[in-house]
Order: structure tokens, then C-alpha cells, then sequence
């Protein structure tokens, strides 16, 4: 357990950026299943909403550092074939 202020003043900073993180990112991962879930139903209005609202979140969590932007980058791009695919089958 640290003794000095400054160090005790760190953990509790680290644990409230780590609670929001995980906040964060569980967020992320309900979003990603929600759009999932409309591509697999066959909704493709609902999933275009989600896909929309999938990369904001996903380019928000970029900018705040909470994932870097290389993941960002990778899972709009995933999202995005995902989407043209299953129009493309419609």
C-alpha cells in the first residue's frame, strides 16, 4: 500500500479510469452484438442505425485513448463489410 499522498492521490485516479474504461468498452461490445444481431434478422434498417451509431461510439472511444485508433480503424471496417455483405444478399 503506497504511503505518500501523491501515490495514494494515483490509485484512486487509476481506478476511476479503469472503471470508465471498462464502461466503456462494454458498451462497445453491446453495440457491435446489437448491430450483429439485426444483420443475422435480416432488419436492415435497424442495422444501419447500429452501424452508424457502432462507428461513432467506436471513433468517441478512439479519441479518448480507451482503444487505439488502429482498432477503431479495424472494427468500422469489419462492421462496414458485414453490412454491404448481407445487403448485397438482400
Amino acid at each position: 500500500m503506497a504511503n505518500i499522498k501523491s501515490a495514494k492521490k494515483r490509485i484512486k485516479v487509476i481506478d476511476k479510469k479503469t472503471t470508465l474504461n471498462k464502461r466503456v468498452k462494454e458498451n462497445l461490445k453491446t453495440i457491435l452484438k446489437d448491430f450483429d444481431a439485426a444483420v443475422t434478422s435480416g432488419d436492415m434498417e435497424t442495422a444501419a442505425e447500429k452501424r452508424d451509431l457502432a462507428e461513432k461510439k467506436l471513433k468517441q472511444a478512439a479519441s479518448k485513448h480507451v482503444i487505439s485508433k488502429q482498432q477503431a480503424s479495424r472494427k468500422v471496417s469489419q462492421v462496414t463489410k458485414r453490412f454491404n455483405a448481407a445487403q448485397a444478399v438482400k
